[in-house]
């Protein structure tokens, strides 16, 4: 994969700025952290070369001078809402996160339980994280938030808060999710530091949109189609452009809460220290970027995943029809379409020839290989073993995995688990895989390939169950499906 993106020095010059924008503020600043502390896939399938945990990298470089405080909305934990893309609720997410920070040497002060009403979940969540050992606060809705100003910053609003101490020079407040509160965590917390008598700031960091890209540069638009869903925008920066005159993008609900936040900050300060939304941002992402072409396209292919994942949620009823045809928009502005998706047509061409459903994935030399369902196993499972072989140099006619080993696994699901399902799925095949490699040089030297799927790229003719869509992401592959519906049973 050829990389337009220069990791070593990303983390170089964020570090920089960021400690830069600490001094600003003599010497405690606090950060509202969005997105993805850890697996960032977006950006890394945008811009080939960046760390998919590089965020996580760029705090372990800043462990000795910041701390973490996690922010997740009452509302959230009552209703149970769940991460998408690892189908866990925002409540453990938060202690799978403290975990994994912990693990690594970074310091977690607290957890602010956000919006609070009385929900019980939320109580009961506050009672856990107690009875392990970790300090959480709850924050409960202000009067009037956040157009009246007066009210907000006295002591009936952010001074009605608990103060959480906090000892380290930079506090980083991030979340499982949007909407769990950063923003009036971080300024309820300078509020407190300056009535105290202690300076402190606040800002913003956001990987998308890129501030100093072009408003209409494919990095920009992928982020659009990635929260089609939102309904985000980028927009120019209109208050970066009357104060500066320089031409900056931001996306529209930053926009739209500027002024709001200008005004408490100054209030709460005495100063604007901010004239605009992007002065209060500290991405350095943009200057990163080595190989603009490269990023050109790698955003254009992201576009199209977008396109097929909302078409599926569209059909799956958990996604509108407005997403997709804001992404559809987005293609025509760029000039690209589905096809234009290396591994869409092989995998289409093949279901066509052989009447089933079909994958299709795209080695690292470019080649594409095919599979089809058969009687034993799901597609999927076909074009994994397929790629393998190929990669491993293994002739087409050979068996990796014999149907004496496969069959009684088939049975085993069907009799004794009772499972509907008449194929193997990709983990019931690796698994078999994993046990004939223990005798069979071959089949092992195929499975050595199988971490080289990494980031190659899968297309499916067919929806496919959680099962083999989990499985697959957590090999790597970049899987996108058509809108299709694998049978005709209503449970999916």
């Amino acid at each position: 994969m050829q990389k337009g993106f220069d990791n070593s020095l990303y983390i170089q010059k964020q570090k920089e700025h960021i400690l830069e924008r600490i001094s600003h503020f003599d010497g405690k600043l606090y950060l509202e952290f969005g997105g993805k502390l850890f697996d960032d896939y977006h950006a890394a399938r945008v811009l080939p070369g960046y760390d998919a945990n590089g965020k996580i990298r760029l705090l372990y470089e800043l462990r000795d001078q910041a701390e973490i405080i996690f922010a997740v909305s009452a509302g959230d934990i009552e209703k149970t809402k769940v991460r998408a893309d690892l189908g866990i609720s925002y409540d453990m997410e938060v202690l799978r996160l403290i975990d994994d920070i912990t693990a690594m040497g970074i310091s977690v002060n607290s957890v602010v339980i956000t919006q609070y009403t009385g929900q019980s979940a939320a109580d009961a969540f506050s009672m856990k994280l107690t009875m392990r050992g970790v300090k959480n606060y709850i924050h409960r809705p202000i009067k009037g938030y956040p157009t009246d100003i007066d009210y907000i910053c006295s002591d009936e609003g952010y001074g009605a808060n608990p103060y959480i101490e906090t000892t380290k020079p930079l506090v980083v407040v991030t979340a499982p999710g949007p909407g769990s509160g950063k923003l009036a965590t971080c300024l309820s917390q300078v509020y407190h530091e300056i009535r105290l008598g202690r300076r402190a700031g606040y800002a913003k960091f956001e990987t998308f949109p890129v501030w100093n890209l072009p408003l209409k540069h494919p990095v920009n638009l992928a982020y659009e189609a990635a929260t089609a869903d939102l309904a985000d925008v980028n927009m120019i920066d209109p208050f970066h452009l009357e104060a500066y005159g320089k031409t900056t993008v931001n996306y529209n609900r930053d926009v739209e809460a500027f002024p709001i936040v200008r005004n408490i900050l100054s209030r709460i300060s005495g100063d604007n220290v901010y004239q605009s939304p992007t002065d209060m941002g500290v991405n350095m992402v943009g200057y990163a970027i080595t190989d603009d072409q490269v990023v050109r396209e790698a955003s254009g292919q992201e576009i199209i995943r977008r396109f097929f994942k909302a078409l599926c949620d569209h059909k799956q009823g958990k996604g509108t029809q407005d997403a997709v045809d804001k992404i559809k928009r987005i293609m025509q502005e760029m000039g690209i379409n589905p096809h234009d998706r290396a591994v869409v047509d092989p995998a289409l061409e093949k279901s066509k020839a052989s009447g089933v459903a079909a994958t299709a994935i795209q080695l690292p030399n470019g080649q594409v290989v095919t599979g089809k369902a058969s009687n034993l196993m799901s597609a999927s499972s076909s074009c994994v073993l397929n790629a393998i072989k190929v990669l491993a140099g293994i002739d087409d006619s050979l068996m990796l995995i014999s149907p004496i080993v496969l069959e009684p696994i088939l049975k085993l699901k069907i009799n004794i688990l009772g499972s509907r399902s008449s194929v193997l799925k990709v983990d019931d095949v690796l698994a078999a895989l994993a046990i004939t490699a223990a005798t069979n040089t071959m089949t092992a030297r195929a499975m050595e390939e199988l971490s080289t799927l990494r980031d190659c790229e899968m297309h499916s003719t067919t929806m496919l169950h959680t099962g083999d869509e989990g499985t697959l992401r957590k090999m790597g592959l970049r899987l996108t499906c058509e809108p299709v519906y694998p049978s005709k049973d209503l449970f999916f």
